[in-house]
């Protein structure tokens, strides 16, 4: 699904030289590396705060905790994502509102988000899946109808553009109150281990958000608030440092990829392609097809025979899995969702595919259907 081997091969020598100044220099927390790829980033983004934290879950949990959500409250997000934005709600006792997504988009419907709002609703979390920025507009037209907070889940979008009808443009996660990213290695922009990030254009938020990572501390051992220990390895933040710079190149190589594949699998009458909104650019973390007819898995089977990789993201909905019992929810409150889990399948994407690769994914696929 991801080569990483090989896009390692591309930067070996930036990689193992800021490795190595990392190791020299024997600074492994909170180094120089770490302050100076949170400035990069912070230009990158053109916003004007970034924090730095261990992983992109933590990023989710830290942002709640800055808002002072409090338990009971009630936080919106979208029924068709990986767990952990969920997660991050339960821990902190908050309640899941969950919401069905757009069918040809895979992202929160604007349309359902703005029925589920209730006067205990304090924060919502549209997530960019799979590399394309939701509906911005509308939810923040929605946020600031009902003075409710917005937190961009971005771990799969990094990068991504979403613009405005009156041709502003802004960096997916620097839209809302918050913005959140991971750099887990598959990802567009990925470490080589777990990473994290917020983004704001809050000055307060910022300084509250950096007290939280750092056990509640602005001065060292005097804390002022509850926080966690949530630190960015200075080595990972080396890393990053060197693949930032690639970050634009990475990108445009996925959409190189993905319209490879839109071209030859466009005509199909089993599958349907990832759409685009057109208000925006997706970077395609993930190439992620729908197969119609019930005849996902034995196409899933027929490629693994071939040794093609393909991936179900994600299986079943969040309002199904066991540990989001408690939430009440039935099976058939989300009929896209629950559709989209037996439908959707994620190809081979990433920086260093060939058209050679493509094309043998593309015959096989197109053999098997």
């Amino acid at each position: 699904m991801v080569d990483l081997v090989n896009q390692y091969k591309e930067i070996r020598l930036e990689i193992d030289t800021a490795i190595r100044e990392t190791i020299e220099q024997g600074a492994f927390i909170n180094g120089p590396a770490v302050g100076r790829f949170r400035d990069e980033l912070s230009i990158y983004l053109d916003v004007p705060y970034v924090v730095t934290c261990a992983n992109g879950t933590d990023a989710l949990q830290v942002a709640m905790m800055a808002l002072d959500l409090k338990p009971g409250d009630e936080v919106i997000t979208s029924n068709f994502t990986f767990i952990a934005t969920v997660e991050v709600i339960g821990l902190l006792g908050l309640k899941p509102i969950l919401v069905d997504v757009n069918p040809h988009t895979f992202n929160i419907d604007p349309d359902k988000l703005r029925k589920a709002i209730s006067p205990r609703t304090k924060a919502i979390v549209p997530v960019h899946l799979f590399g394309q920025a939701a509906q911005m507009e509308e939810i923040i037209k929605i946020g600031k109808e009902h003075n409710i907070a917005i937190i961009e889940d971005t771990a799969q979008a990094l990068g991504a553009h979403y613009k405005f009808p009156n041709g502003q443009s802004s960096r997916a996660g620097t839209i809302g109150e918050i913005g959140t990213a991971s750099f887990f290695p598959s990802k567009n922009l990925g470490c080589f281990g777990d990473g994290g990030a917020l983004f704001t254009r809050d000055e307060k938020l910022a300084q509250k958000m950096q007290m939280i990572v750092n056990h509640g501390s602005k001065i060292k051992y005097y804390h002022d608030l509850i926080g966690i220990n949530s630190r960015l390895d200075t080595i990972q933040a080396a890393i990053l440092r060197v693949k930032l710079k690639m970050l634009d190149v990475y990108n445009s190589s996925r959409q190189t990829a993905a319209a490879f594949y839109d071209e030859h699998l466009k005509n199909h009458p089993g599958i349907l392609i990832p759409r685009q909104t057109g208000t925006g650019t997706h970077i395609y973390h993930q190439y992620t097809l729908r197969v119609l007819n019930g005849k996902r898995d034995q196409l899933k089977a027929a490629l693994a025979k071939l040794g093609i990789p393909s991936m179900v993201y994600y299986p079943v909905p969040l309002s199904l899995q066991k540990a989001f019992h408690y939430a009440g929810y039935q099976k058939g409150d989300f009929p896209v969702t629950e559709q989209l889990c037996n439908e959707v399948l994620s190809l081979p994407m990433h920086t260093e595919l060939q058209i050679e690769q493509q094309e043998f994914i593309v015959k096989s696929l197109l053999s098997n259907l």
